[in-house]
């Protein structure tokens, strides 16, 4: 049974969720990528075929050519409806691309969650070369503005008046000629996820994650605390929020704002959560994640109870560069376990590598990610390993 997977950059989803995965279930795995020669380095055991993953049209050709699939898969964020036009080209079951291209574009999920009734935030589209001040009088403030089509906090910027607004979109337009950008209201509140998995007929809820973002004006992603469960109300409104979109197939990752008992989507990313939280999840639940992605892609059902483990507490710490320069020194990849705590440290940013400052998770050196049965215990094993490790920037 041949696996197409579709991916842009190697990823750890990939190298150690997906495609180990995909061996224990016997699938000849084929990648298809418009940069070969990164992931034939990174996956030199794998088929690697060059291709322009985001036209569905050469996917499609691509793999007709191959050989027929038996799936057509990606993790990737940009990659979603690509993927789903080119499984349901070959009959295969896939996700609903108009749901996939719903949630990839911001601007279109405000106005389908708005015509549904499901959710209402004032936002505004400025397309390629539209004058921002155009909308700058008509939208709340503070606001945010961020790439039609980003991912990962890139380029997503607070504004607190029509004059920041203008000066942020040139800013953001300078870094992306010819992108569209969407200005939408700040939404205040606790900012949560919700981690889902379905087949198209059940639906399954994995818990979530608070999440503990940078300061404003930006939004990088620095701490993640596993939820094992939101308020039944809470959760009720954002599953309401993701059938409106018609979301429901396969992994999905939700990121939502809570006030005043209120749940509204920041955004929908409509695959499994990535930074390690996968991996973390999968180890902490218990349960074979990765396969039940892949087999709902083959037409598998799911089983009506995952048997997920109970009364797991899990972080994921995410250092971050604060200044430009060259990275010096680091600590290296490690894993310790003590007092209950399994703490597993991953470097994200090689020694000798240079960078800017990018205020996205671009800036994150590495990932520690600890899980055990004591929140406390493990908040005390984070802590303490992040205080004893020194990452060093040269200008």
């Amino acid at each position: 049974m041949r696996l197409y997977l579709l991916a842009l950059n190697p990823t750890d989803s990939v190298t150690e969720g997906f495609l180990p995965a995909a061996r224990r279930l016997g699938l000849d795995v084929t990648l298809l990528t418009d940069r070969p020669a990164a992931h034939r380095a990174v996956y030199p055991d794998v088929e690697v075929l060059e291709c322009d993953v985001r036209d569905f049209r050469a996917v499609i050709s691509r793999v007709s050519a191959h050989g027929i699939p038996e799936a057509v898969f990606t993790n990737s964020d940009h990659l979603q409806t690509q993927a789903a036009l080119a499984a349901d080209y070959f009959g295969r079951p896939a996700k609903d691309w108009r749901a996939a291209l719903r949630t990839k574009d911001k601007a279109e999920m405000r106005r389908v969650l708005a015509a549904s009734g499901a959710g209402t935030v004032r936002s505004a589209e400025l397309a390629a070369g539209q004058d921002p001040a155009a909308v700058a009088a008509h939208i709340p403030y503070p606001c945010v503005v961020k790439p039609r089509e980003g991912v990962a906090s890139e380029d997503v910027v607070m504004a607190g008046d029509p004059a920041e607004l203008v000066r942020r979109c040139e800013e953001i337009r300078a870094r992306r000629p010819g992108a569209a950008l969407v200005v939408e209201e700040y939404l205040p509140g606790e900012l949560f996820t919700l981690e889902t998995l379905g087949d198209g007929r059940v639906r399954h809820v994995l818990g979530g994650f608070r999440t503990e973002l940078s300061p404003p004006p930006y939004f990088v992603e620095e701490r993640l605390t596993y939820v094992p469960g939101h308020p039944p109300d809470v959760e009720k409104q954002v599953l309401a929020q993701l059938d409106a979109l018609g979301v429901g197939f396969g992994a999905c990752h939700t990121e939502f704002t809570l006030h005043q008992g209120r749940a509204r989507i920041v955004e929908v990313n409509y695959r499994a959560i990535g930074d390690q939280c996968d991996l973390l999840l999968a180890g902490l639940l218990d349960i074979p994640l990765f396969e039940h992605v892949l087999r709902t892609h083959l037409g598998e059902p799911l089983p009506p109870d995952l048997g997920a483990r109970a009364g797991g507490a899990a972080r994921l710490d995410y250092p971050c560069a604060d200044r430009a320069g060259t990275l010096t020194s680091a600590p290296g990849a490690s894993e310790v376990e003590a007092d209950g705590v399994r703490l597993t440290y991953r470097p994200l940013r090689g020694v000798g590598e240079r960078h800017p400052v990018y205020r996205t998770n671009r800036d994150f050196l590495g990932v520690v990610r600890a899980t055990g049965t004591d929140p406390s215990a493990v908040d005390r094993a984070v802590t303490g390993f992040l205080a004893a490790q020194r990452w060093e920037i040269t200008p």
